[in-house]
């Protein structure tokens, strides 16, 4: 069997040779509210908005307020905000991104919002904004409530393959990582894309919390989401962890199988990154990346990952570019391979 790689690893489809073109300086505000539009230079940024495209209690949402409080407390900048625009995998805050005059934003961001584009035809598209950093890596893990009747990953899948509809799995947006990954654990047991379209009954939701809610209601036979989300309830005993996405086992779960050891032979892991307004000058641009850079090679921002059990995948200019374009290209391929899009 092929093994599936979406993410930081191995990419599903060669790379794309489209440039992004959010990259361009000119037009749009500096970082100081300067009249000289399109200056290449800008000052020190002190005060920054960070908006989460979700609403509270999921990964962007941790991460949007993981880097305010860590920026302020760094005294990276004097303040940072977070505001939440909850809706549609993050198209909704895309479009609004897409609207921002204020250059001193950073909008998160990562795979759910690459495969969200793709399943809501949105117009607003990532390649229209500017890219910044991608910040972090997570894998995802496979849960039920604690009393079910799975207790391998193949009693899941096996389920849907046999029963359809009549099984129910949860996690974030229609197309984001949590539904890529259940569609290529179907597409391993042998279904193609029209059979894992007739047969995934997949419940999107735009918060962890609400998953976390109907999974713990027992109103859904199963969930997906990043480890972080769902730890607390595993090591409580009210969920059970059956696969993570990863290439190994992760450090906080040592005893739960791979998706791969548990016979589908798939890795995906899911990225977050964040993503500034279209048009900034390279100045603000700049200053944006030092921002972010600086907050990375804190100690600080180091015990963050640690606690939230997030991976380092820190990349900044060119080679985020590159990836990010590779990315939408692997990620639109897989979502019409596995009949999640046309």
């Amino acid at each position: 069997m092929k093994k599936t790689r979406i993410g930081t690893l191995t990419a599903l489809a060669a790379a794309a040779t489209l440039a992004l073109t959010s990259c361009a300086g000119g037009g749009g505000s500096t970082g100081t509210g300067s009249d000289d539009a399109g200056a290449d230079e800008a000052s020190t940024i002190s005060d920054l908005n960070i908006v989460v495209p979700a609403d509270p209690g999921g990964g962007w949402d941790q991460t949007g307020r993981a880097l305010s409080q860590l920026l302020t407390e760094e005294k990276v900048v004097s303040s940072a905000p977070v505001t939440n625009v909850g809706g549609a995998g993050g198209t909704v805050g895309l479009a609004q991104l897409a609207n921002e005059k204020d250059a001193n934003t950073l909008m998160v961001m990562g795979l759910v919002m690459v495969g969200a584009v793709e399943t809501n035809a949105s117009a607003v598209r990532i390649e229209d904004m500017t890219p910044i950093a991608r910040l972090t890596d997570e894998p995802l893990v496979v849960v039920v409530p604690a009393d079910s009747k799975y207790d391998t990953l193949e009693d899941l899948v096996e389920d849907v393959v046999d029963n359809g509809q009549g099984v129910t799995i949860t996690g974030g947006s229609a197309g984001g990582a949590d539904h890529i990954l259940a569609g290529l654990m179907l597409e391993e047991a042998g279904l193609d894309g029209s059979e894992i379209a007739q047969k995934l009954n997949y419940t999107p939701n735009s918060g962890g919390g609400e998953a976390t809610s109907l999974i713990l209601g027992g109103k859904v036979s199963a969930g997906i989401s990043g480890v972080g989300e769902f730890l607390q309830h595993i090591d409580a005993g009210t969920m059970k962890a059956l696969a993570v996405s990863s290439e190994e086992p992760v450090e906080q779960l040592p005893d739960v199988p791979t998706v791969t050891d548990a016979g589908y032979d798939v890795v995906l892991t899911n990225w977050r990154g964040v993503i500034a307004p279209g048009g900034i000058s390279d100045g603000d641009r700049d200053e944006l990346v030092r921002i972010v850079t600086e907050l990375h090679d804190s100690q600080a921002w180091t015990d963050e990952l640690e606690t939230r059990g997030w991976a380092d995948a820190f990349l900044t200019g060119a080679e985020f570019d590159d990836f990010l374009t590779g990315n939408i290209t692997e990620v639109t391929a897989t979502l019409k391979n596995i009949g999640l899009v046309q």
